[in-house]
């Protein structure tokens, strides 16, 4: 869904923003499934398709590439941390640039029913708007 959510948001950026691309993994995914069905409905129901995304799991060479990595929870920055070798200083939680009084922790639907996925988006848009102030602020080119 973040990978999803996200790039939908690029696109209303200017470059180089626009030309980002956002890449899901996870700490403990297994690779080249496709998302889940409540994944892709909660998705669609707000003009986004993601049929075509596969899962991958985290690897050193991802991060590698990655200016910047957004986690779900404190727990698996915590894994991507011990893990790996991090090589960008920007690791943070999706929900880490909103205001101190909101829960910063994005629980995983999975498995769950479709509200659950609903809460999981609505958490992550929450999120987008500090999301792109970050990357208009630090990413090299950006509008500041």
């Amino acid at each position: 869904m973040a990978e999803g959510l996200l790039g939908h948001a690029l696109k209303a950026e200017p470059e180089p923003l626009r030309s980002l691309k956002p890449v899901s993994a996870g700490i403990a995914a297994y690779g080249g499934e496709a998302a889940s069905p409540n994944t892709l409905r909660v998705l669609e129901s707000v003009g986004i398709n993601l049929r075509n995304h596969v899962s991958q799991r985290l690897t050193q060479e991802l991060i590698d590439q990655s200016f910047a990595i957004f986690c779900m929870t404190s727990t698996h920055r915590m894994l991507l941390e011990t893990q790996f070798n991090p090589s960008t200083p920007h690791i943070y939680l999706m929900r880490e640039f909103l205001p101190p009084n909101v829960d910063r922790e994005i629980s995983d639907p999975y498995g769950f029913n479709r509200e659950a996925y609903e809460v999981c988006r609505d958490a992550m848009v929450e999120a987008l708007p500090s999301i792109l102030a970050f990357l208009r602020r630090e990413y090299p080119g950006a509008t500041k």
